[in-house]
């Protein structure tokens, strides 16, 4: 597993945004405009697939 170190962006006045690097995307397949759920374990943050 690599380490990947980023900055929170905040976009616009409550939201914040984080860049997902291009070789976890492909590794995901992800794609733009895709729904994701996110959810909140401890201190982790979990993405997955809406479907």
């Amino acid at each position: 597993m690599e380490k990947y170190i980023r900055k929170i962006t905040r976009v616009g006045k409550r939201s914040l945004a984080i860049v997902i690097p291009a070789e976890i995307v492909d590794k995901l397949k992800l794609k733009e405009k895709q729904k994701l759920t996110i959810i909140t374990r401890g201190r982790s943050i979990v993405m997955k697939d809406w479907k």
